[in-house]
């Protein structure tokens, strides 16, 4: 029986490259993966998923507007879905994979950001907290050596930002992965500044 996956983590956490991994995985038994990803990450390129080590592969782009169950229906021999950064997909995007999971039996893997810079979920993790059948914390540590749970948004003077949009694509030089305490301590270290 197929399962909804959702595999999360900090930002640094190798969520990308368990995502390649998997789908090599895949190839390597002659399965067809339909490798996805929100129009609004465009780190990489268009349509381009790629790990900090270096691994990367094309993907299909799903727009807001985008009917995910409708284009697998267009699709032929589809074994496995894998959705990268599954935090930008909308709450619709994410039952409609669920509904590929219940009505096609296939597996439908989902790597991504649990919460965003202000520690709040995005609505595509919420909404895969709520339906999937399997949830995975794949870990990451702060720089003291504890696990890294949030996701700090840097400014070009190094001070943790707290407010402002949502979403903002960047890489390693706009986020740090950090453990609550140590997040808290630069909050209260920048408001002295």
């Amino acid at each position: 029986m197929a399962k909804l996956y959702f595999k999360y983590g900090a930002m640094g956490s190798s969520k990308t490259a368990n995502a390649l991994i998997a789908k090599f995985n895949y190839e390597e038994r002659d399965m067809k993966v339909w490798l996805i990803k929100p129009d609004v990450d465009n780190r990489d390129g268009v349509s381009k998923v790629r790990s900090r080590i270096g691994l990367e592969a094309d993907a299909t782009v799903i727009r807001s507007c985008d009917n995910i169950l409708d284009m697998y229906r267009e699709r032929d021999g589809v074994d496995v879905i894998i959705a990268d950064e599954c935090q930008f997909f909308t709450e619709e995007h994410i039952d409609q994979m669920r509904e590929i999971v219940d009505s096609y039996d296939l597996p439908v893997m989902c790597f991504g950001l649990r919460t965003d810079f202000r520690t709040k979920l995005f609505p595509g993790s919420r909404r895969l907290f709520e339906l999937a059948d399997s949830i995975t914390e794949i870990k990451t540590i702060c720089s003291c050596g504890a696990k890294a749970t949030v996701n700090a948004r840097i400014a070009p003077d190094g001070r943790v930002i707290t407010s402002g949009q949502q979403v903002f694509i960047g890489g390693n030089d706009s986020y740090v992965a950090m453990c609550h305490k140590c997040y808290m301590k630069h909050i209260r270290e920048d408001k002295n500044r």
